[in-house]
């Protein structure tokens, strides 16, 4: 059996002020192609569908169209969890609709599938809360799915019964996953767990979150350890970390399998992936990456020199570039002007200006009883270790200008 393992689409994030939906468009494309190549049985999506509760309309009809494109026409199921961005009732909602076309839709962490037949193609032959066993006609034996969206107190509660998520959570997923797989994942099956956690190794390294991400490792108390995975699964598919990573403390693959993009310059010059596993019954998951292409490439890049700037965002151009630049003098607008022109895909420029301050014993008094002019350029050069330049200076006689004609 084999199947694809994705998560953290995003669908409808902004980089600051630009879109990611053409470059969303593209890769989910990519994603939907590997799956066909491929032959894949089966498609995990592990959570954060969406970037936000409330989507836009196009991030909500790509989501459905590519959901609906993976399942090749009903033959492939194709089973998709709730994340911590996502809204857990808009995942669910459309529930029979999507079953008809073979998506299955895990909005809360205690889900129940109803049993359906797919055509001639599979049937979900058993289901619990939190549990799906599907079987497929054109293999002799089911494959198991544990799945766990994401869980914030409240949902704990509702569902789980959890009611001091500090000290309980890990034990009680611990319990819940215990019980199931024991009661489901016999060695006549293929066992896996699917789930949008932020999962450790037991005294293993703290992993960052993605930056802008919504945090749901708070201290210690959101902390899941691979130990608490039954020894029954066999793969571990995880959404929520957006770098591709195994994580260790269980025998067999524990994965987070990526973003399909780089969501952030803290990920730049991440290679992100899709997860092909080869699995049969009682046998050792094979796990195979495959990097995904599309998309532009987020880069941060430093520079000393405007020149040495200027050619590399023309040489560079179908990028998102975060841009630092090191100078004895604050940019002037022409400046800023040459960067802007030499590349559209600029998001931020970040100004150091390294002249130091004069020292305390150096600064010169400022006189409070010079004109307003005067003692602007003095509290520049007290601030800034130098005087404004011309563009600075004319900008504030501008404001000065402002300020009277408001008086008046």
């Amino acid at each position: 059996m084999k199947i694809l393992h994705t998560a953290d689409w995003h669908l409808g994030k902004r980089l600051d002020y630009i879109s990611r939906l053409e470059e969303q468009k593209e890769v989910l494309e990519e994603i939907c192609q590997i799956a066909d190549q491929q032959q894949v049985d089966l498609v995990l999506v592990a959570g954060d569908l969406f970037d936000a509760f409330n989507p836009p309309v196009e991030a909500t009809e790509l989501l459905y169209q590519t959901l609906k494109r993976l399942t090749n026409n009903g033959k492939r199921p194709v089973i998709a969890i709730a994340g911590n961005h996502d809204s857990p009732d808009r995942i669910d909602s459309p529930d029979p609709l999507a079953r008809a076309c073979g998506i299955l839709f895990i909005g809360y962490p205690h889900a129940v599938v109803k049993p359906f037949i797919m055509d001639q193609n599979y049937r979900i032959s058993k289901s619990d809360k939190g549990f799906v066993e599907i079987q497929m006609n054109h293999t002799p034996y089911p494959v198991r799915i544990l799945t766990t969206a994401y869980a914030n107190e409240l949902r704990l509660k509702q569902f789980l019964g959890i009611e001091n998520k500090a000290e309980l959570l890990n034990e009680v997923l611990k319990e819940n996953w215990a019980k199931l797989a024991d009661t489901y994942c016999d060695n006549n099956g293929v066992n896996i767990l699917t789930a949008h956690l932020y999962m450790l190794e037991r005294e293993g390294e703290i992993l960052e979150e993605p930056e802008g991400e919504k945090p749901i490792k708070i201290g210690n108390a959101d902390i899941i350890y691979s130990d608490a995975i039954p020894a029954q699964i066999q793969y571990t598919a995880l959404g929520h970390l957006h770098r591709y990573q195994f994580i260790k403390g269980h025998q067999n693959p524990v994965l987070y399998s990526s973003s399909p993009l780089c969501y952030s310059f803290a990920e730049a010059g991440q290679s992100k992936k899709v997860v092909i596993i080869e699995v049969e019954p009682n046998k050792a998951a094979q796990v195979t990456a495959i990097p995904l292409t599309k998309g532009k490439q987020l880069h941060r890049k430093r520079f000393t020199d405007i020149d040495t700037a200027v050619q590399w965002l023309r040489n560079n151009p179908n990028t998102l570039v975060e841009l630092t630049i090191v100078t004895d003098t604050f940019l002037t607008s022409q400046e800023l002007k040459s960067l802007h022109e030499a590349h559209d895909g600029i998001i931020h420029i970040i100004p150091i200006v390294t002249k130091q301050e004069q020292s305390t014993a150096e600064k010169a008094i400022v006189k409070l009883d010079q004109d307003i002019n005067s003692l602007f350029k003095d509290f520049f050069k007290s601030k800034h270790g130098q005087e404004p330049n011309e563009e600075i200076y004319a900008l504030f006689r501008e404001v000065l200008a402002q300020q009277k004609e408001t008086e008046d």
